[in-house]
């Protein structure tokens, strides 16, 4: 099961998809569980999700730690599948529960209520494709799955 979980190719495509996706979440990861980046930090960001949006504690952790660490992982290539399945799911309830009804697109223009979904699901997209290819080249996925 582990070497499923960590086997990967050789190719350039995956190591930059998965990089530019761990560098995009980074800041988004860092504002949940630091501060950073003009978050809310750890405790505020659990407050949120748990009272204001009724997201179960647990639950709510999870996103957390998908954004955070998993942004991590993907920048190193480690848990690559994980990583990209953790960012997908929080995608997928960002649009369900926040931008469907803002319709596809963003809000470049300013005159909708909030922002679209086109963005999620592109993000959905990148994730999707490594969870199918792996973190590619230069990851630690691939210098363990050598090792097994």
């Amino acid at each position: 099961m582990f070497k499923k979980i960590f086997r990967t190719d050789n190719e350039i495509a995956s190591f930059v998809l998965r990089v530019f996706l761990g560098v995009v979440f980074f800041p988004h990861g860092a504002q949940k569980v630091l501060g950073w980046f003009g978050g809310s930090g750890f405790s505020a960001t659990m407050e949120t999700f748990t009272t204001k949006m009724g997201i179960p504690a647990f639950l709510a952790f999870l996103a957390i730690l998908a954004e955070s660490a998993g942004s991590l992982g993907l920048i190193a290539g480690f848990l690559t599948r994980l990583s990209a399945f953790g960012i997908a799911c929080n995608m997928v309830v960002a649009v369900l529960t926040v931008h469907l009804k803002n319709g596809f697109f963003m809000n470049w223009s300013g005159r909708q209520q909030g922002e679209g979904f086109e963005y999620h699901l592109l993000v959905i997209a990148i994730a999707i494709a490594l969870m199918i290819k792996g973190g590619g080249r230069w990851s630690v996925d691939r210098l363990i799955a050598k090792k097994e």
